[in-house]
């Protein structure tokens, strides 16, 4: 039966429809339609500096991996020789980089020159420290200081 045809008329077909906090429609034959509940997006998560630092370098053509680990039961990360997050390698290029926020930069280029292992380490490879900000826009800024 259509809506013109309904002997009440439109407000007596709309009194029958389910009071819910759903959205609902009446199309024009006069049939209640549920309308898709509108989708809720969720929050991107933040990247960490050394995901940051991973994909950068990749993008410069590099061959990466993460080479910090947990200790498991314990709160602790253990980087490489002490001082590396991510290895990267690029034809005879081997380069370590310490991935850290822009203002924390400074005293990682601190703790890996006085490292014990520092010596040795920077015989091998090139050590970078990436220092991760936002700027006025919002985007992300990277400041590298190499060893």
């Amino acid at each position: 039966m259509r809506m013109s045809q309904c002997p009440q008329g439109e407000a007596a077909l709309t009194d029958r429809l389910p009071r819910t906090s759903e959205v609902v429609d009446v199309a024009p034959q006069g049939i209640a339609i549920k309308s898709p509940a509108p989708i809720k997006r969720k929050k991107a998560k933040a990247k960490s500096p050394t995901q940051r630092s991973l994909e950068h370098m990749r993008k410069l053509g590099y061959l990466c991996d993460i080479v910090e680990r947990r200790v498991p039961f314990q709160f602790v990360t253990k980087d490489l020789f002490g001082f590396i997050d991510i290895l990267c390698v690029k034809g005879e290029d081997i380069i370590g980089v310490q991935a850290t926020s822009a203002p924390n930069a400074a005293s990682r280029v601190t703790k890996i020159t006085e490292h014990e292992n520092w010596p040795l380490v920077c015989k091998a490879i090139r050590v970078i420290v990436h220092g991760w900000r936002r700027n006025a826009k919002g985007r992300w800024t990277l400041r590298e200081v190499e060893l």
